[in-house]
């Protein structure tokens, strides 16, 4: 098989959408549908970039929510390996330390390749490797409490902070950044993977995309 003919029977679906917009279970729902592709997933927030000359504190204050965070580059690159056939290392980002660790985690190329994260659909080169893409359309205060949900539970975080970052970066960069890449997506799903019926379409035509010849 030459290497324009792997690159052909890859297909890379894109979620985007607001922090708490129910991605996660969109993106857990495809990849229990295409579980016999071996479906590989990436997520922008491995890609975060590292600050390990920043003490904690100054790492805190730093805006997690724009573009710049990311070493999308790296993302894009680790993209095209896959879909050319090659395994790739992605990083490991900690949300406690606020900053990688020393572990990579490999990832095999795949039939079916999901790609997830609020910007993904902001970086032209990172939308133009996608065959589909999705953006999961969310209400504003459906989104914070489940947020403030996760950081608090999953991530140690106190009510407090995650109120303070929302209203400081977390809205106005969705305001900016996320909300007008809504406009590249080929698919809206309101409420994401918790809209069944929504999920269930998507899935088939992703199906139609596989079988394609």
């Amino acid at each position: 098989m030459t290497l324009d003919e792997n690159n052909m029977n890859v297909t890379i679906i894109g979620v985007a959408g607001g922090t708490g917009s129910g991605k996660s279970t969109l993106v857990k729902r495809l990849q229990e549908a295409f579980a016999g592709d071996a479906v590989a997933t990436l997520c922008h927030d491995y890609y975060y970039k590292s600050f390990p000359n920043l003490t904690y504190e100054e790492r805190c204050k730093l805006n997690y929510d724009h573009p710049q965070a990311f070493d999308t580059d790296m993302m894009v690159e680790h993209i095209k390996a896959l879909k050319s056939g090659v395994a790739i290392e992605h990083p490991v980002y900690s949300f406690v330390e606020h900053n990688r660790t020393d572990e990579k985690v490999p990832v095999k190329p795949s039939k079916v390749i999901i790609v997830d994260g609020i910007l993904i659909f902001e970086n032209k080169e990172l939308r133009d490797l996608m065959d589909i893409k999705v953006f999961v359309d969310t209400d504003a205060d459906i989104r914070l409490s489940r947020r403030i949900l996760r950081d608090v539970q999953e991530r140690g975080r106190s009510m407090e902070s995650v109120i303070t970052q929302y209203t400081t970066t977390v809205k106005p960069m969705h305001e900016e950044f996320v909300e007008p890449s809504k406009k590249y997506a080929d698919v809206i799903i309101p409420e994401g993977g918790f809209n069944s019926v929504a999920v269930s379409m998507l899935i088939e035509n992703i199906k139609s995309l596989i079988n394609r010849e």
